[in-house]
């Protein structure tokens, strides 16, 4: 695409949330025109782009040009833009009216999602709105034909991926005709449709499509032709968010095309998708559109600094008013096809972009001893607190207080007539007022500590937001297995290069770019990009040469596609480029790599470059393991070369100062220099500290570093290798460090999290996410806990603790601690608690342990979860205590012993089956030990940093905290307890489906905070297994205490320092060694919650139970957890369908259920009106009806059978859960709670999940 002759303007925009910024290339000029304008003011223009479009041309053409009249484009060569129109409407649902069409049985199924909660310690569980107003079900069925010898029949064909399907039941439309009448009349005109299967068999989908628009539809999203990959609910919530957005975004377009000459029909314009790419108006769609403007800036610092500036790897950071953007780019860009934004699944492909909560509006608390920034923020309206309109302090504060941000280079836009500057005296006020708070807190705590001056406590605050920004940057790199320290920062947007230098130095980074067009980057970044189209198909096979050979066959197709989509744009094929991809996985996993070709036209060797791909991203390979296929795709590239960084000359003379300015550093104030990039040139080097001016962005050079501007006019800032270390002064913990120590220990478990779901090859670890990873002080106290599954917090620590007492002095570096049976602190034994001691110079500092859930133990059941077992040799291997690795060496015979040898105490002669899944345990355990592994890297960071006391100190600092933080809970609990009953002792009991009690005594003194948690009452040991060890109470104890404190503290010891929790030995939450545990942890767990929730009146009862269910024969296991209803509190109702309190494991998708395993799934949707009534209802359980296609061992393992979730306060109890057997011949069959079958083919098992109690009585 060549540019004509006679030189035009060229446009690039990126319309923001606050501002949209334009970068326009001036004909005959050699510098460019930059313009910043806001996005929304009604009072001066209707369209930021346009009116920024008619302003330039006005100036430099020399011509008015009324507002009202049409922009003249004869003098316009192209127009590039980003958008936020689609993100602004997804984050505040003003999107279009949709209803969606899917299968019968799954009008639910986009709204129970996985079944996972957002927040774990959210009691309301707030999960985002469906976009959808209406569902309709269509009557229709595609089922994946189980053999090949159903070639034969008529009704089977073969789908678009190869796979053989039979159409179980034709679509009818004429069902449908007046389901679509019925939502015309009510106004809605869009439809998004899913339909089980339509990836590999899209003809119905395509039919409704027909049908809707035939009738007067105005638009219809398909979730096959969007993203026609294998799994409905992220295909199904592409294509809502399509329908919602798409209409709003092409009445966007119609309206700022019609403002140009010609109704915009010969004007060159493209806009930015989420991809990196450049699409026309017309393929400009919802579901590619949500990152447009993120988009630009990666394609912005790539394109202009990689391999130009430095041949380092670059992590872009992008810092504006409400959060920071963190993006990598190594030579190409990083891409992925999933992703949540605004609480909507995106499944397409787009730039891997992280957004965190943190930005210049980012809220400033001081909580509990600690600083806290965000993630709430004041926003543009009312502001900071400097915005004059009564907001509160945020970061952006902070920065005025130490000098950062310079009244005299920020606009004077605020005040009623909007022309005043920033107020420093308000802020300083503001910070004078939460400064005395701060050292009154400090003085209570120690009479001689120093008082903190406002500039220290501004200081505080920044270098809190700085290490919450670091903990994405560290996640985004080291989870991908590359070290952070070896990369540059690009650093762009509005704030960011404020932060830049405390925030390279604190990842250890030695460079940061500046670019010269930070501010405006995202805009700039538009004119850098190519034009893109993609084709992507589903295959699915196993890999080999036959099947290479076809998915060639299909690349060919799919690139000429592409081609001809790109020459219809005016292409030519010396500008065109295409990539090749095929999505790889493992057999029996979910985690698949987009695999790129690397040489045109010659047979590669995919499977060899995803074996490379998966084992730098987890660590290892998987042997004799099948690689399969599951996509073909191609990306066609335009390439435009149309904007390109130019070099600049030398620059002679010295750097020319424009002022002088006190900003305050670590070390107190500091005259800095400033200076403005204008008027500096290449090879002019500035030492710190100092101040470079760049537009409306400010460059803070810290002491100790260095800036150098680059002959692309870029600032290259050198950064002061030492870290900032920290020597401990006074008694108490310095208030900003402890907030710090807190990230950083977190930041420590919630890494050893992703190593673990990295490195782990089973479903149960990797997808489903049963494990939690933790650190611990030398004496087994919990130090920070990641929150991955709420049945593991806390409890780890009496496992820690036992094998502390059990090895004594027999530790060593280079020894790995194996344990799973529950005398020794465990749950079940499924879970496996793999503990690693700590050594710095030969002493003990720390332990690290990672325990997961192991989908085979061993035991009477395929699947380690037996419904009747009756003692713990029943249930798989029990491991008291056992060095899985001695000396640095892994004691592989000695594990696989005990693995396959359960012990057999009492077992009456015969012999109970080991673990049917060993390869899969070893794997997972060599994942465990690297999980901890990486954990012991990173303390041993942390020590090198700050010194080993310093390191314990805040070690003891953050429980003390935690612990301040429940005291305070508790009093405030013990009071209103009080005013309610008369006394500060609540008694509360509730029943196992058995009748088992348990009973709690609720003890809280009001004046110190202490609570006693006594089970005296509750009923013996139970000859079954719900029994639960002590360590599954002490979790629900500490997982109820953060649910109530409600503020973002860290998980450790310190929450159960101002607890006594009493169980009397012999019950059924402390039973004997032999006893049957593997429900205890399932089921006993969650009703140990209700009856705490209960005793401080929090919630209602949840559905209580987690709903076990596994199948399998000989060659398969499989389990799952189903949700149900939570229960109702006294400001929201409970959500239904989703997993409560004490597990938030995620559920399979249905598509990916029917192709690896022998069923059909007949029904997943919310069990309606099962929530119990209230002025507050209970959330609804869930149906789960599967057919199983071939005979297998079905157990399910549940509760709420026979007693209901309980209301509170006058609301009505969610009803009781159900599990019935529907036989070939119809008879349907009750099994009770706890029940192990033989099932034939055509059978179908039905769960009823409870529902949740309501709260309050109907008014």
């Amino acid at each position: 695409m060549e540019s004509t002759k006679e030189e035009k303007f060229r446009f690039c925009i990126d319309r923001g949330g606050t501002f949209t910024d334009i970068y326009a290339e001036v004909p005959g000029q050699l510098d460019c025109c930059v313009m910043k304008l806001l996005s929304v003011d009604p009072a001066n223009y209707d369209d930021a782009p346009i009116e920024g479009i008619r302003r330039i041309l006005e100036e430099y053409i020399g011509e008015k040009i009324p507002k009202s009249s049409k922009i003249p484009t004869n003098k316009i060569e192209w127009i590039r833009m980003g958008t936020t129109v689609a993100t602004n409407a997804l984050l505040e649902r003003k999107g279009e009216r949709i209803a969606l069409c899917v299968t019968r049985g799954f009008k639910d199924l986009l709204q129970i999602g996985n079944q996972a909660r957002p927040n774990i310690f959210d009691l309301k569980v707030s999960k985002p709105s469906n976009l959808y107003e209406e569902v309709i079900e269509v009557d229709e069925r595609i089922e994946l034909a189980l053999d090949q010898d159903l070639k034969s029949s008529p009704s089977t064909v073969e789908g678009v991926s190869g796979e053989l399907i039979r159409v179980a039941k034709q679509l009818d439309t004429e069902s449908l005709k007046p389901l679509l009448s019925g939502l015309l009349a009510k106004g809605i005109s869009c439809l998004a449709v899913v339909l089980l299967h339509s990836y590999t068999y899209p003809q119905h989908e395509l039919m409704i499509q027909k049908l809707a628009l035939d009738m007067g539809f105005r638009h219809v999203s398909l979730s096959s032709a969007l993203t026609p990959m294998i799994r409905a609910v992220p295909r199904g919530l592409t294509a809502t968010v399509d329908a919602y957005l798409t209409p709003v975004i092409k009445e966007y377009l119609s309206g700022f095309m019609s403002r140009f000459d010609g109704g915009g029909e010969k004007m060159n314009v493209l806009f930015m998708q989420s991809d990196g790419g450049l699409a026309q108006e017309k393929s400009f769609s919802g579901h590619k559109a949500v990152l447009s403007g993120p988009a630009g800036g990666v394609v912005g610092y790539s394109q202009t600094l990689f391999g130009l500036e430095t041949l380092k790897p670059l992590i872009g950071f992008d810092m504006g008013g409400t959060s920071t953007d963190v993006s990598r780019y190594d030579g190409s860009f990083e891409q992925v096809l999933e992703t949540q934004i605004a609480g909507a699944i995106i499944q397409a492909p787009q730039l891997d972009i992280n957004t965190v909560a943190s930005g210049g509006g980012s809220k400033l608390k001081f909580q509990f001893g600690s600083f806290r920034v965000g993630p709430e923020s004041v926003g543009a309206h009312p502001g900071p607190v400097c915005y004059r309109k009564g907001g509160e302090l945020a970061i952006t504060d902070a920065n005025l207080i130490l000098g950062t941000v310079i009244p005299d280079y920020f606009p004077s836009i605020f005040g009623p007539n909007e022309n005043q500057p920033l107020d420093v005296d308000a802020t300083r006020r503001a910070f004078e007022k939460l400064s005395a708070e701060i050292n009154s807190y400090r003085k209570g705590q120690d009479p001689s500590a120093k008082d903190m001056t406002v500039e220290e406590v501004a200081l505080g605050f920044v270098n809190v937001a700085n290490e919450t920004m670091c903990r994405p940057i560290r996640q985004l790199t080291e989870m991908k297995g590359h070290e952070t320290r070896n990369h540059a920062l690009a650093c762009f947007g509005g704030a960011g290069p404020q932060h830049a230098c405390a925030i390279a130095q604190s990842l250890g980074m030695s460079e940061v770019f500046v670019h010269r067009f930070c501010g405006i980057l995202s805009a700039y970044g538009m004119g850098l990009a190519d034009v893109v189209e993609e084709a992507q198909e589903p295959y699915s096979s196993v890999y080999c040469l036959e099947s290479v050979t076809e998915a060639s066959r299909r690349e060919s197709h799919l690139e000429l596609q592409v081609k001809q989509k790109l020459q219809e744009q005016g292409f030519d094929d010396e500008s065109i480029t295409t990539e090749s991809y095929l999505n790889l996985r493992y057999e029996g996993t979910d985690t698949a790599i987009m695999v790129k070709r690397h040489i045109k036209g010659e047979v590669n060797d995919f499977a060899a470059e995803f074996v490379k791909l998966f084992q730098q991203e987890y660590g290892f390979k998987l042997q004799n393991r099948k690689i399969l296929i599951s996509d073909v795709r191609v990306r066609g590239i335009g390439v435009t070369n149309i904007l390109r960084p130019c070099e600049l000359e030398p620059f002679s003379g010295n750097p020319v100062q424009d002022g002088q300015y006190k900003v305050y550093f670590g070390t107190g104030w500091q005259e800095t220099p400033l200076f403005k990039l204008e008027k500096l040139g290449y090879g002019h080097v500035l030492q710190g500290p100092a101040i470079i001016m760049n537009g409306n962005s400010t460059v803070i050079v810290e002491p100790k570093c260095k800036a150098v501007i680059t002959k692309y006019g870029n600032i290259k800032i050198e950064i002061d290798s030492s870290p900032n270390s920290f020597k401990l002064g006074e008694k108490v913990a310095d208030v900003v460090q402890l907030s710090i120590f807190n990230h950083r220990f977190m930041g420590i478990a919630e890494q050893m999290g992703r190593t673990l779901q990295r490195t782990s090859i089973s479903t149960n670890i990797k997808e489903r996410l049963d494990f939690s990873c933790a650190l611990f002080s030398p004496d087994g106290g919990l130090v920070a806990n990641a929150p991955h599954v709420p049945v593991h917090l806390g409890a780890m620590s009496t496992t820690v603790r036992w094998q502390l007492n059990y090895w004594k002095d027999n530790l060593h570096e280079g020894d790995v601690l194996v344990t799973n049976h529950p005398c020794a602190g465990g749950s079940h034994l499924p879970d496996i608690t793999v503990i690693t001691p700590v050594f710095n110079n030969g002493k003990l500092v720390f332990f690290v342990a990672s325990r997961g859930h192991h989908a085979e133990i061993g035991g009477i059941t395929p699947g380690s979860m037996p419904p009747f077992s009756k003692a713990i040799w029943e249930e798989g291997a029990a491991i008291k205590a056992f060095k899985l690795v001695e000396n640095g060496v892994f004691q592989e015979e000695g594990i696989i012993n005990l693995l396959q040898s359960p012990s057999s105490g009492e077992n009456l002669g015969y012999k109970v089956s080991g673990t049917r899944r060993l390869q899969d345990n070893l794997s997972d355990l060599r994942a465990q030990v690297a999980a901890n592994q990486r954990g012991i890297t990173l303390i041993k960071e942390l020590i090198e940093q700050y010194g080993l006391d310093t390191v314990q100190s805040y070690m003891n600092h953050v429980q003390k905290n935690a612990e301040e933080a429940v005291r305070e809970m508790l009093k405030a609990v013990a009071a209103r307890v009080q005013q309610e009953n008369g006394s500060s002792v609540v008694e509360k009991e509730d029943y196992m489906d058995d009748g088992s009690v348990i009973h709690l005594r609720l003890s809280i003194d009001a004046k110190t905070g202490q609570a006693t948690f006594d089970f005296e009452g509750t009923s013996a040991e139970v000859h079954g297994n719900w029994n639960a060890p002590e360590a599954v109470t002490t979790a629900a104890v500490i997982y109820c205490l953060r649910c109530l404190v409600d503020v973002d503290i860290p998980l450790n010891q310190g929450c159960l320092a101002p607890v006594r929790i009493h169980i009397p030995k012999g019950s059924f939450l402390s039973p004997s060694e032999k006893a049957a545990v593997v429900g205890g942890n399932v089921l006993t767990s969650q009703r140990v919650t209700d009856v705490i929730f209960t005793a401080f009146q929090a919630c209602a009862c949840s559905q209580g139970c987690m709903n076990n269910l596994t199948f399998g024969d000989r060659t398969f296991g499989y389990y799952e957890t189903i949700g149900g209803g939570s229960g109702a509190g006294p400001s929201w109702d409970g959500t239904s369908g989703v997993q409560c309190h004490m597990t938030n494991t995620r559920m399979t998708d249905p598509e990916i259920f029917e192709q690896r395993y022998p069923v059909l799934l007949h029904r997943f949707a919310l069990r309606e009106n099962s929530g119990g009534a209230g002025y507050h209802r209970g959330g609804d359980g869930l149906v789960r009806e599967i057919e199983f296609r071939s005979p297998v061992v079905v157990s399910i393992l549940s509760e709420r059978r026979v007693h209901t979730p309980r209301g509170l306060k006058g609301g009505k109890s969610g009803s009781r859960g159900a599990n019935y057997l529907i036989r070939k011949d119809k008879r349907k069959i009750y099994l009770g709670g706890k029940n192990t079958v033989e099932v034939n083919a055509g059978e179908i098992l039905q769960v009823l999940t409870p529902g949740g109690g309501g709260w309050g009585a109907l008014s």
